[in-house]
C-alpha cells in the first residue's frame, strides 16, 4: 500500500476536496488514528474514536483559507493523486493532531481540546467491536506500541504506514504540534518491522462484533426503570407543601423520607451520654463516651453532618477502612464530639458499629470529608482515642474519658523518656508528629495513654482509630511498658508502615526464638508481629529476623488471613538465607516452642535438626522448602 506523495506543505482544500480525500483514503486514515490513539482506551473505544476523529477531519466552510499567496509560492499543479490540492495531506494532519490531543489527560485548569471530547458519532449500542487478532509478531508489536508515548507512535506510523522519509516525518510532527519531533522519531523504533503495520490486527475497518454483557444490560434496564420511578415519587413528595429540615451543606438531594430516616437525620434525636456514665457502664467502649466539644450544641452543624452521612454529595470526599460499610445510620446516632479543630470543624458520631468523622472547612468554603471506621467489639483497651485531624504530618487525638494522662514516645528510641502531653478539659491532645507516610523511618511516634489502671501504647496507622501496640505470646499479650519490650519494638516499628490503612485494631510483637549463629557469629532473634483488623478476617502476620548488631529487623515471611502467631494457632515457623562473616551461606530457620524438629529440602539443601532451630549450609540464592514436626507428631509448614 503506497502512500500519496505529500512532501509539500498541505494547503487547506475545498470542503469537497477534503471529503473526497476522506472517502478515498478512509481505511488508511482510520488505521492511522487507531495506531496513534493511546492503548489505554481499550480496543472497542479506540475503534469508535478512530472513526470519529477521521470523520471530524472534514473542515468547516467552503475553504478554510487560501494561504498560497501568503507563502509566496506558486500553487502546486491540480489533479495529481495525492498532491497538495487533493486534500489528503491536510485531512491526515487534522486526524493526526486530533489523535495526539485525545491522548492528553483532561485537567480542570483549561478547556478540553476538540480531540479530547467524547465521540458523538459513530455510536454502537449492544455490540463490542474490535479488530481481528493477529499472530505473535503483531501481538509483540502492539505491546511495544503501548510503551511509546503519543508522539512516538505518531512518528512510527508516519514512517511505517505512510512511507514518509525522516525529514517529512519531522515536518508533519511539527505541524501537528509535537514539542520535540526529533525525540519522537528517535523513539519510533526499528523499521525492520514496519510491514506488520498492514496487518488486520490494526485495521479498525475490518471488525469483529460480540454482544455486551447481556445480564448486565438487563439489570441496568431494570435499575433505570426503578430509578425513574423513584425520581417520579421523590419529585411528587418534594412538591408537597411543608417546610424543609434546614440547610444540608454539601449533602446530595434527598432521595426518600420515612419516619426512621427522619429520626436518624434529626440532630435533636442524637444520643448524648452523661460525662460520668463510663464509671458505671457495663461496657467500656465508644458507647460510654460523653458528648464533648465547643459546638456540641450547634444544631445547624449537626444537621449538615447527619445529612452528609446519609447522602454524601459530589463535593464530599468519602473514605472507609477495609470491611467498613459506608451507608447511612439505621437510627439516631450517638454524638461523641463537635467542635473547631485546627482549620476544620469536626463532628464525631457513633452508631454501635462505626465511628464516623465529618469535617468541613472553617473558612466557609465548599466541600467536606466523611470518614468511616469499623469499631464493633471495641473494649477499654482499643477505645482509648480517636483521630480528630491531620495537618502537615501532625495528628491531634480525642482521648477516652477514662484517660488521665498522655505522653508521646518515639519507638525507635526505647531508652528515651516519653514527653508528657497536656490534655484539654475535653480530652484533646496537642498536635503530635505522626509517622512519615512517604516511607522514611527516622522516627515512629506512639501515644502512651494512662487511665483505668493501665498505660496503653497506641500509634497512628492513617485511620480514624489508632492501633494498640502489645507484646507477648499469643493469648497472653500485654501492654508495652518494660524496657525489653520497648527494645523489641524499636527493631520492628518501621515495619508498621506495611499495615497502614488496613483497618488494624492492634499489633502484637512476640519474640518466639533466640538462635545461636554458626561460626560463632553471635545470636539472632526471631520475632512475629500480628496485626489484627476490626473486620477479623484479614489479619496480617510478619516474621522478622534480627541479626546481631542490626539496627532494624528484616522481614523473613509474611501472610494475610493466616491464623499463625495468634490465639487460634499459637505457633510459627520461618527461615532466611544468611551469610556469615567468613562468606559462607546458611539456611537459618526457627519455629516456636511447639516444634520438635525442623527439615529443609530443595535448592541443593537437605538437612534436619531436632528442636525448633536449624542451621545448614546452602548455596547462594537457594530456594528451600521448610517444614517441621510438632510435639504432638503432626507436621506443619513455614509461614507463607
Amino acid at each position: 500500500m503506497t502512500a500519496p506523495d505529500t512532501a509539500t506543505r498541505p494547503l487547506p482544500p475545498d470542503v469537497e476536496q477534503a471529503e473526497a480525500a476522506i472517502v478515498e483514503h478512509y481505511p488508511r486514515l482510520v488505521r492511522l488514528a487507531y495506531l496513534v490513539l493511546p492503548p489505554s482506551l481499550g480496543r472497542t473505544r479506540r475503534v469508535l474514536t478512530a472513526h470519529s476523529l477521521t470523520q471530524r477531519a472534514l473542515p468547516r466552510g467552503r475553504r478554510a483559507a487560501d494561504t498560497s499567496a501568503a507563502q509566496g509560492g506558486v500553487p502546486a499543479q491540480r489533479g495529481g493523486l495525492g498532491g497538495p490540492e487533493s486534500g489528503y495531506a491536510y485531512v491526515r494532519l487534522r486526524v493526526l493532531r486530533s489523535a495526539l490531543e485525545a491522548g492528553i489527560p483532561l485537567t480542570f485548569r483549561k478547556l478540553p481540546l476538540r480531540g479530547q471530547l467524547p465521540a458523538l458519532l459513530p455510536q454502537v449500542w449492544g455490540l463490542r467491536l474490535f479488530p481481528r487478532a493477529g499472530g505473535a509478531e503483531e501481538l509483540a508489536l502492539d505491546q511495544w506500541l503501548a510503551t511509546l508515548n503519543g508522539p512516538g507512535r505518531a512518528a512510527c506510523v508516519l514512517r511505517a504506514l505512510e512511507g514518509l522519509a525522516e525529514p517529512d516525518v519531522l515536518r508533519v510532527l511539527a505541524e501537528a504540534g509535537v514539542a520535540d519531533p526529533a525525540a519522537a522519531v528517535a523513539e519510533s523504533g526499528d523499521p525492520a518491522h514496519d510491514a506488520l503495520f498492514a496487518s488486520p490486527e490494526f485495521d479498525p475497518c475490518v471488525l469483529q462484533a460480540r454482544p455486551t454483557d447481556l445480564l448486565r444490560r438487563r439489570r441496568f434496564a431494570r435499575a433505570a426503570m426503578a430509578g425513574a420511578a423513584a425520581l417520579a415519587v421523590c419529585g411528587a413528595l418534594l412538591a408537597l407543601p411543608g417546610g424543609g429540615w434546614g440547610a444540608d451543606g454539601p449533602a446530595a438531594p434527598p432521595y426518600a423520607r420515612n419516619a426512621a430516616a427522619e429520626q436518624a437525620l434529626d440532630p435533636g434525636q442524637l444520643v448524648r451520654v452523661a460525662p460520668a456514665a463510663w464509671r458505671t457502664s457495663s461496657r467500656t467502649d465508644y458507647s460510654a463516651w460523653p458528648a464533648r466539644g465547643d459546638r456540641a450544641g450547634d444544631t445547624g452543624l449537626l444537621r449538615r453532618a447527619l445529612a452528609v452521612w446519609a447522602r454524601p454529595g459530589k463535593a464530599v470526599v468519602v473514605s472507609a477502612t477495609p470491611g467498613t460499610p459506608s451507608g447511612p445510620p439505621m437510627g439516631p446516632a450517638q454524638l461523641l464530639f463537635a467542635g473547631n479543630v485546627d482549620q476544620a470543624v469536626v463532628v464525631l458520631l457513633y452508631d454501635g458499629l462505626r465511628v464516623v468523622r465529618y469535617a468541613e472547612p472553617r473558612n466557609g468554603t465548599a466541600g467536606a470529608a466523611l470518614d468511616f471506621a469499623r469499631t464493633d467489639g471495641a473494649t477499654a483497651d482499643t477505645a482509648t482515642a480517636l483521630v480528630l485531624s491531620r495537618v502537615d504530618g501532625n495528628v491531634r487525638y480525642l482521648t477516652a474519658p477514662w484517660v488521665t494522662g498522655a505522653a508521646v514516645r518515639d519507638l525507635l528510641k526505647p531508652g528515651a523518656e516519653p514527653a508528657a502531653l497536656k490534655l484539654t478539659p475535653d480530652g484533646l491532645t496537642p498536635p503530635v508528629q505522626g509517622p512519615a507516610a512517604n516511607g522514611e523511618c527516622t522516627g515512629w511516634n506512639a501515644l502512651a495513654l494512662t487511665g483505668d489502671g493501665a498505660t496503653r501504647l497506641v500509634t497512628d496507622l492513617g485511620e480514624l482509630t489508632p492501633a494498640r501496640l502489645t507484646s507477648g505470646a499469643p493469648g497472653a499479650a500485654r501492654d508495652v511498658t518494660e524496657a525489653a519490650e520497648l527494645g523489641e519494638w524499636s527493631k520492628t516499628a518501621c515495619l508498621l508502615a506495611s499495615v497502614r490503612s488496613h483497618g488494624v485494631r492492634s499489633v502484637n510483637a512476640w519474640t518466639y526464638a533466640k538462635q545461636p549463629l554458626p561460626e560463632g557469629d553471635g545470636a539472632a532473634t526471631w520475632l512475629c508481629s500480628r496485626a489484627e483488623t476490626w473486620q477479623g478476617t484479614a489479619d496480617r502476620v510478619q516474621v522478622q529476623f534480627l541479626a546481631p548488631g542490626a539496627a532494624l529487623a528484616a522481614q523473613a515471611a509474611k501472610a494475610e488471613g493466616s491464623a499463625a502467631c495468634g490465639p487460634r494457632e499459637p505457633r510459627v515457623l520461618a527461615g532466611v538465607l544468611w551469610k556469615s562473616r567468613a562468606g559462607q551461606w546458611y539456611v537459618l530457620a526457627a519455629g516456636s516452642a511447639q516444634f520438635a524438629s525442623l527439615t529443609a529440602t530443595g535448592g541443593g539443601v537437605n538437612g534436619s535438626a531436632n528442636g525448633n532451630r536449624l542451621a545448614v549450609k546452602a548455596p547462594e540464592g537457594a530456594q528451600v522448602d521448610l517444614s517441621g514436626k510438632l510435639t504432638d507428631g503432626t507436621r506443619a509448614g513455614a509461614l507463607r
